[in-house]
């Protein structure tokens, strides 16, 4: 009974790798237009498998001065160079791209 137990456990692990659960990736920005990120010497990934977050894009922003509201910019997009930490979602298809280091 206990190593049908233990089969039945190493089943359910072995599933459970197999699905590319998410994981933390790190690659580097290769180009900006468009957008090509490369995580190792063989795996470059193109725009349309990356999502950005805030954090690596200009955004504006709202900010009172002195008692005035006035709207700023934050430069903060991606650069050829950047090293970038990013989250590769369930299935391996997409990457989201968190923070730059």
């Amino acid at each position: 009974m206990n190593d049908f137990l233990n089969i039945i456990k190493k089943v359910a692990i072995n599933s459970m790798n197999a699905q590319k659960l998410t994981t933390v990736v790190y690659g580097i920005v290769i180009d900006v237009n468009p957008l090509k990120v490369q995580i190792d010497q063989k795996l470059v990934l193109e725009k349309e498998h990356l999502k950005l977050t805030r954090n690596v894009k200009d955004f504006t922003v709202e900010a009172t001065m002195n008692g005035s509201k006035q709207n700023y910019t934050v430069h903060n997009s991606l650069k050829k160079g950047d090293k970038v930490t990013m989250i590769r979602v369930h299935g391996g298809q997409q990457y989201i791209i968190v923070d730059k280091e």
